[in-house]
């Protein structure tokens, strides 16, 4: 028989290879013949029981509980293909019960959970930092809940499938809020609006806009009226939609009112005597729908102290009121300030 020479395998240590079976009691480390997985913990009866790591060979991981072999109990979980992490309670390796999972792409969830999914209560803050506190459905905003937008905007009320739909309040960072139905994230059926503008309208909505939309605001009577300074008068307006019908639904449109004295350019061989206008201090010219340009007046008195329109006379010592017959006020340029930017009433804000 040939003897066993110097660096001959039976010369070198032992070998400390993974044992071929998991270790019975007590705490071993186990490598699985596909070596996939890697056990680092507490075993009891060949089985993992206790507290241990169990380790993917793609960077996943898992630490915490095992009951009989199974990931049961509180544990952390790890997903090296998403780069999320998952802290809390689970039931035969998947999370159960309640925890906080934090994304990688931003973001982190608080609340119950089953089969890995959001489901119940929770919280939720997305990527953008805008925040969700309420119910969930197969992983989605589902039932009542609260969202404040990163806009500022707030929205509390019902969700069905991540998507605002049934009854809701949605207060914007700029004052207005709705309230009413919704349906696919827009208004949708019988609601409220009550613009920061002071514009309300209160009826039915489509599709997020007005069913009764006004469009223009109409001057009932005169176009032309004659006034005098300080003294009440009336302008009575309807509000109509595109197809001429009043819209009943809205109030609180505000009216501006543009009032002027006529100007009047007399030929250079005129004898009448007439205010000549300063051009130094003049001010823009309103135009008119009805072929002339009106001096910006003041509707009431100048507050003390407050002068009014200037003019120059020509060949006089003091300054003397125009002839009440050319004091005609421009009340075709009234005009509707609707207030509402961008069409607010009926869009969907997200």
């Amino acid at each position: 028989m040939a003897a066993v020479g110097e660096g001959t395998p039976s010369s070198r240590g032992p070998r400390r290879d993974p044992p071929r079976r998991p270790p019975r009691d007590g705490y071993g480390v186990y490598v699985y013949p596909n070596s996939f997985f890697r056990y680092e913990g507490e075993w009891k009866g060949g089985r993992k029981h206790g507290h241990g790591k169990l380790l993917f060979k793609d960077g996943s991981y898992y630490e915490g509980a095992f009951v009989d072999g199974e990931i049961t109990g509180e544990g952390r979980r790890h997903w090296a293909w998403s780069g999320d992490t998952f802290s809390g309670q689970f039931v035969l390796g998947e999370p159960q019960g309640y925890g906080v999972m934090e994304y990688k792409a931003g973001g982190c969830y608080e609340g119950e959970v089953s089969h890995g999914m959001r489901e119940g209560h929770g919280f939720l803050v997305d990527r953008d930092g805008q925040v969700y506190q309420g119910s969930f459905h197969d992983n989605k905003r589902h039932g009542p809940g609260q969202m404040l937008f990163k806009n500022g905007d707030k929205y509390d009320g019902d969700w069905v499938r991540d998507q605002r739909q049934g009854h809701g309040v949605l207060r914007c960072a700029d004052g207005s809020t709705y309230e009413g139905q919704w349906h696919s994230d827009v208004f949708s059926g019988l609601g409220s609006m009550a613009h920061c503008s002071g514009v309300t309208y209160y009826g039915l909505w489509i599709n997020g806009h007005p069913a009764e939309q006004a469009t223009r605001i109409v001057i009932l009577g005169p176009e032309v009226m004659e006034v005098a300074q300080g003294s009440p008068f009336s302008v009575n307006v309807q509000l109509l939609q595109d197809h001429g019908e009043i819209a009943k639904s809205e109030s609180g449109r505000v009216l501006q009112i543009s009032a002027g004295v006529r100007y009047v350019q007399l030929s250079a061989y005129s004898e009448v005597s007439f205010f000549k206008v300063d051009r130094d201090n003049q001010e823009t010219l309103i135009q008119t729908p009805f072929g002339f340009e009106c001096i910006p007046y003041p509707v009431s008195s100048p507050a003390a102290g407050v002068p009014g329109p200037r003019a120059a006379k020509r060949g006089a010592e003091a300054d003397v009121p125009l002839p009440r017959r050319d004091l005609e006020l421009d009340l075709g340029a009234l005009c509707g300030q609707e207030g509402t930017p961008g069409g607010l009433l009926g869009s969907s804000f997200f």
